[in-house]
């Protein structure tokens, strides 16, 4: 029994030289590695068992915290780490953007006057198609078309680019 006793104070003793030499909170694993690393590699040739423990978990706790500096952003949550991602689009996605940017402008280009304008009044003024009929002394049913009209135009020149 007391044989046990001295070797819980013992352990108990160098946990807390550990504990302070390291200022971890997971000293006593550290002490577990730095004791198997002399059960694994045998006494001979260590003059100080007690200073080799010591150093070994103190080299242990210094390759931990080397480890978790540079594993860091691997070790995010994943809400953390959409915070430090770029917000920018990717650059295919500003060609890709680009691209049909100028295939709309062209398309937007060939439209009749009058539908382009009826279109922008709807789309960018937010105008209902009524007030746009009554501004134009047009039907509400003539503004209907127009805006089809330009849909479909831009739409098939947004479509035609993705084609192969």
């Amino acid at each position: 029994m007391t044989d046990w006793a001295i070797r819980q104070t013992g352990w108990a003793s160098l946990h807390a030289r550990v504990r302070r030499l390291t200022r971890r909170h997971d000293s006593e694993d550290l002490l577990q590695t730095a004791l198997l690393h002399i059960l694994e590699r045998g006494h001979a040739g260590i003059a100080n068992t007690e200073a080799y423990v010591l150093r070994t978990a103190r080299n242990l706790a210094i390759d931990e915290y080397r480890r978790e500096r540079r594993d860091c952003l691997v070790n995010l949550l994943p809400d953390q780490a959409e915070a430090i991602a770029c917000p920018m689009p990717l650059p295919d996605a500003v060609v890709l953007g680009r691209q049909q940017l100028a295939r709309l402008s062209t398309a937007f280009a060939a439209l009749e006057p009058r539908t382009a304008r009826i279109f922008l009044m709807h789309r960018l003024d937010h105008l209902p198609y009524r007030t746009i009929a009554a501004q134009l002394g047009v039907s509400v049913s003539t503004i209907e078309k127009q805006i089809s009209k330009a849909l479909c135009v831009l739409t098939t020149a947004l479509l035609e680019g993705d084609a192969p």
